[in-house]
């Protein structure tokens, strides 16, 4: 199918998925994983939901954002049935072996047999390849697990994705649900997705939700420590934030959105500039003559000339203005740093 395939859109805990934006989703429950049934541990409002069978479904319908279809059980067809049919939005996990075909026929079952709210999800060892033909062929929203990885974040936007699950923040398990501080308190105020911190990757995340995780008598082994999980969400909010306002077309339709978006092209744009500036100050050094005495009339000229060829709208008139005030900036910056040594 045509890459321009109209995209679906899929609202989850109250935030579109799919369109404008990638998101960042707090941590999926896995009742396979967990001990214990699905009234012990989902007490307050959980995010993306595995069941661990059929006796499940009526506390993740009542108390989940999302289900998943997980990829150990793709082929249990009665279940995968009364998962599509609960009335949620539905996450496919692909089986590590299955192909794009296999991929999409599973998903296309969830969406006949539901109210075709689906969206795909690749997750283990990402293949970002996959990921980004099935958002081409299907124009269903597509998101990429990369709790295991992190550091897969920004690739992961780039190849398209329109979310990222990843761990909840200090304090989760592994599968991102917040522990409780003693026996029988609640782990903080999360719902079913959680926004990023502060900032322009704020505005590019899925808010803060309506309550609670979810609770545990117990805490199992193997929760992931609090700088791994901190710097996961963190890496996955500059992807969707950084990675986003590059490659990632946005269309808002409110003010509000627009500004948003504006928020996120800010935010890649003065990490360019920091990072431009930085390498102007290691070009002082190397040059016979530094400072504004060394500047090269030609070759900004010629730099502005390429930069007009990437942006014709602002031509190269107003790119010459802009870039002699980014020149200047980093050159006083570069005297300063030389002066305080």
């Amino acid at each position: 199918m045509s890459s321009t395939l109209e995209r679906r859109v899929v609202t989850l805990g109250g935030t579109p998925v799919g369109a404008g934006p990638a998101v960042v989703i707090g941590g999926r429950v896995s009742l396979r994983e967990r001990r214990g049934d699905a009234a012990r541990t989902l007490r307050g409002r959980a995010r993306l939901v595995e069941p661990s069978g059929a006796g499940d479904l009526p506390w993740i319908a009542e108390r989940a954002d999302g289900v998943v279809v997980g990829a150990a059980w793709t082929r249990d067809i009665p279940l995968v049935r009364a998962v599509a049919g609960l009335g949620l939005p539905v996450v496919v996990e692909r089986r590590p072996s299955a192909s794009l075909e296999e991929w999409l026929t599973l998903a296309g079952y969830c969406a006949a047999e539901g109210d075709d709210q689906v969206i795909l999800c690749e997750g283990g060892r990402l293949d970002l390849g996959l990921l980004r033909a099935a958002r081409a062929a299907s124009g269903r929203p597509v998101v990429a697990d990369v709790r295991a990885d992190p550091g897969l974040s920004a690739a992961a936007v780039a190849a398209g994705a329109d979310g990222l699950i990843v761990a909840d923040p200090a304090g989760a398990g592994p599968d991102g649900v917040p522990y409780p501080r003693s026996r029988g308190e609640a782990g903080g105020g999360h719902g079913a997705v959680r926004g990023a911190a502060s900032g322009a990757a704020r505005n590019a995340a899925i808010g803060a939700a309506d309550g609670p995780a979810g609770e545990f008598e117990d805490r199992p082994e193997g929760g992931f420590e609090d700088g791994f999980e901190d710097g996961g969400r963190r890496a996955a909010e500059e992807a969707v934030t950084l990675v986003g306002a590059l490659l990632r077309p946005e269309t808002p339709d409110t003010l509000e959105e627009c500004r948003e978006a504006i928020d996120r092209v800010d935010a890649a744009l003065a990490t360019l500039l920091e990072r431009r500036a930085a390498l102007a100050g290691v070009v002082q050094t190397l040059k016979p003559v530094g400072g504004f005495a060394g500047r090269d009339p030609g070759r900004e000229r010629a730099l502005v000339a390429r930069m007009a060829r990437r942006a014709p709208e602002l031509g190269e008139e107003r790119l010459a203005a802009i870039m002699n005030a980014v020149i200047e900036a980093g050159l006083h910056l570069a005297e300063e740093r030389r002066a305080h040594r």
